[in-house]
């Protein structure tokens, strides 16, 4: 009778086993799915936003050429925060940033909070990926001071041995980026402009 418990446990944990690799494959082509439907969402129905970058061009050995991209967005004045800056520091936060388009066609900030901020007419508000928030205690002039974030777009791939040539045009002040910004907050690139002109389209899919 042992003899027959043992065998049937041994069948069927083979059964256990793969089902639960399923399973596990399943969550994961779901998660894939979602992240790759939520990105062609943003890119279809997001706000297009002209952006000023300051590229370098590392190399991911895996992947190819990249050039990360830092923005003037990047450093959000303390002067723009709504009702000024926290009095203490604060961990793990999520600061909106709302652009407007400027005279040069570029889109710049106009007004930040760690708040909800709401929609206007002619902006689109951004949402920075978390961090940590120091404190300026209670200094008495901000005009200058800045918090810097990242908004998930700071790095781009480009074709392999390109990467080069791209922060030469860039160190002309000649490269820029069109991003969607989803109606949640998220940015999503669209393309690269070299002279005000589309040279790397990302697909939706």
């Amino acid at each position: 009778m042992t003899y027959l418990a043992d065998k049937s446990a041994a069948i069927s944990n083979p059964r256990r086993l793969w089902i639960a690799a399923i399973i596990v494959a399943a969550l994961q082509t779901a998660v894939l799915g979602y992240m790759v439907g939520e990105r062609a969402w943003g890119l279809r129905s997001g706000v297009e936003v002209i952006l000023k970058t300051a590229p370098v061009d590392p190399r991911d050995l895996l992947r190819g050429d990249y050039v990360t991209l830092n923005y003037d967005i990047s450093r959000v004045p303390v002067s723009t925060l709504v009702g000024g800056p926290p009095k203490e520091s604060l961990n793990n936060q999520v600061l909106s940033v709302r652009l407007k388009k400027q005279d040069d066609g570029y889109w710049g900030i106009v007004e930040s909070s760690f708040a909800t901020l709401d929609a206007k007419t002619d902006t689109v508000v951004l949402k920075s990926l978390p961090f940590d928030y120091v404190s300026y205690g209670d200094l008495a002039d901000t005009s200058q001071a800045t918090i810097a974030v990242t908004y998930g777009i700071e790095r781009y791939y480009v074709p392999e041995g390109q990467g080069h040539d791209i922060e030469n045009a860039r160190n002309d002040s000649r490269v820029a980026i069109a991003a969607r910004v989803s109606s949640d907050g998220a940015a999503h690139i669209r393309s690269l402009l070299l002279d005000g002109k589309s040279v790397y389209e990302e697909p939706l899919y």
